[in-house]
């Protein structure tokens, strides 16, 4: 059976390396060569590739980025130098990964572990992979959402609130609203806690979209925002903003 891979790294000599390694293994099919994460989630989108080789230190967007927009559905074998979040999370995670520079060695065992992978439809816990990668005092500073071949860059600032939809949450931001499949507690975990607040359950506000907080009855307040939007306040909800403010 013929491997589709698909290499992802914007350096054209490790791109040139490794493709001269995977030429000893008869079954590597390269597919596509992408020197960025936007063409590495085209491609990955229209190919199908069974393998991904993904850099991690990219420019636009980052290793961890393009796994979030391409899904589980390939394996994966990250290619990056030393970074010891990334490397913990990968021992933790069971995900392999090739160390800058490595052997055709080195090469063939990873392969290996791929092919076994492939074989068992085995899947990379992505959420809990990139949460466990970020730095303990790293804060989300763009969040990007793929809608079929279009990748959205949404800036922390430019939202205006997260709402929480079945498997889904919802980015609202200058009146459009770009669904993700996450958890809300996930991407809460994530953002700077003295600009964004859960003020309901299924509901986190950017407290700079915030004009003012009314009565709506005798235990429950109602948000206001700037362009008008109402959106409800749970009683701990209350509380939390009312520490911001």
């Amino acid at each position: 059976m013929k491997i589709k891979t698909v290499i992802v790294d914007d350096e054209e000599l490790s791109r040139s390396v490794l493709k001269e390694y995977l030429a000893g293994h008869e079954d590597i099919d390269i597919v596509a060569e992408c020197a960025n994460g936007f063409e590495a989630v085209q491609a990955v989108n229209n190919l199908m590739p069974d393998l991904v080789f993904l850099d991690i230190q990219m420019p636009k967007l980052d290793g961890f980025e393009v796994l979030e927009l391409i899904g589980a559905d390939a394996a994966i074998i990250f290619v990056t130098a030393y970074d010891q979040y990334a490397l913990r999370a990968f021992e933790v995670h069971a995900v392999d990964y090739l160390l800058k520079p490595f052997s055709a060695a080195r090469l063939t065992e990873s392969l290996r572990r791929a092919r076994e992978k492939i074989v068992r439809s085995e899947r990379i816990p992505i959420p809990e992979l990139v949460s466990s990668v970020r730095t303990p005092t790293s804060r989300l500073e763009r969040v990007l959402i793929r809608a079929g071949p279009d990748v959205h860059v949404i800036p922390v600032e430019k939202i205006d609130y997260i709402q929480a939809q079945d498997d889904y949450i919802g980015f609202k931001t200058a009146g459009k609203e770009f669904l993700k499949q996450q958890k809300l507690g996930d991407i809460e975990s994530q953002l700077d806690p003295a600009r964004f607040v859960r003020i309901h359950r299924s509901t986190i506000l950017n407290i700079d979209r915030l004009a003012k907080i009314e009565l709506y009855g005798k235990d429950s307040h109602v948000a206001i925002l700037r362009d008008g939007t109402r959106l409800p306040v749970s009683r701990p909800g209350y509380a939390r903003l009312k520490v911001l403010l």
